[in-house]
């Protein structure tokens, strides 16, 4: 592998070089492809635009990153760190590779959850936008599929690339993180989900928080050392205030088993809804008002049962603001300003 990682560090070096004017759209690309974007913006525009789609989002987000989350327990060097414990390069001067602040991620490399999440997402937007079109008796043309397909693949080798850029992964393991569209397409087809009781999101939900965390102490017990790339991340970073523990593999499950708990708590919540395009608009603008405090609130590692907790906290309540308490603020605002008729 030393070999493929040295073609990727070449890369890395390339781009580093010929494009490094362009580190602020690089930045952006692997900021849209991260999960906290679909969570915290995408998912409130879905969810009110179109129901379905929303929840797809959701669980092809989830689904994917926790299959991302165990293949990657064990596996994957990250350019940053690679570079300067290697063998390799013998005798030689190694490659220089600059860093940023996105750079220094504490989990093991291999797929790229970024490329994972975005292949996902994406295809489940572009998806809904056609279904969408085919719906209102107007089927899409070749034009309209061509420009939304071309769309999604330059944003994919946008992300692509900025992982690249960014030391944090090699080219192979941005390439392995595309697969993730074969689970947005199953996970199309999957009906159950739009039904889903809460028994169901929260069994589902303890379900594969167990497994990962049974996976890990089987690994542990077999003298597996799962935390082998946060020591790297603290020793290799340029500035140890880029590493970051919600990067760890525990904090990302917690944060994605909190996301879908919070989900199926505001689904069955009840809330009261409004149906016109007026209500509907209020909602994402209103969610993405609180979204925005609520994005705001963040908490020390230091303790760390603690900080899994708050973030396992955070997630719920970030889905359950578009599911339930925007649209439940707004029909009581709306009851009390208009004498009793809603929006």
């Amino acid at each position: 592998m030393d070999l493929v990682h040295s073609w990727g560090v070449e890369l890395a070096v390339h781009l580093q070089t010929k494009y490094k004017d362009y580190e602020d759209l690089f930045s952006l690309a692997s900021v849209v492809a991260d999960l906290h974007t679909t969570f915290f913006f995408f998912f409130p525009i879905w969810f009110h635009l179109r129901r379905d789609a929303g929840l797809r989002l959701i669980w092809v987000a989830v689904v994917g990153d926790w299959i991302n989350l165990v293949l990657k327990v064990l596996f994957g060097e990250r350019p940053y760190w690679w570079v300067h414990e290697t063998h390799f390069y013998g005798a030689k001067e190694a490659p220089s590779l600059q860093q940023f602040a996105i750079t220094c991620e504490t989990g093991p490399g291999s797929p790229s959850g970024h490329a994972m999440g975005a292949a996902g997402v994406w295809y489940v937007m572009v998806t809904a936008v056609l279904q969408m079109a085919a719906e209102k008796r107007c089927p899409p043309s070749r034009l309209l599929r061509l420009v939304l397909w071309v769309l999604m693949g330059l944003v994919l080798l946008g992300v692509c690339m900025s992982r690249v850029y960014m030391a944090a992964h090699f080219p192979h393991q941005v390439l392995a993180g595309l697969v993730t569209v074969m689970v947005a397409e199953v996970m199309s087809k999957v009906k159950w989900i739009h039904g889903a009781s809460f028994g169901t999101y929260a069994f589902t939900t303890l379900l594969l928080t167990s497994f990962a965390v049974g996976f890990y102490l089987l690994l542990k017990i077999l003298g597996v050392d799962l935390l082998w790339t946060l020591e790297k991340a603290q020793r290799w970073c340029a500035r140890a205030e880029w590493v970051h523990m919600d990067s760890t593999p525990f904090a990302s499950l917690l944060r994605n088993m909190g996301s879908l708990f919070g989900l199926g708590l505001g689904l069955h919540s009840s809330p009261a809804r409004g149906t016109s395009a007026a209500f509907k608009a209020w909602c994402v603008v209103t969610s993405q008002g609180l979204l925005g405090l609520l994005d705001s609130w963040t908490f020390s590692s230091e303790n760390l049962v603690l900080f899994y907790c708050l973030s396992f906290g955070k997630s719920a309540v970030a889905l359950l603001i578009p599911t339930a308490l925007a649209p439940r603020a707004l029909c009581w605002m709306s009851t009390r300003g208009a004498g009793g008729k809603n929006l």
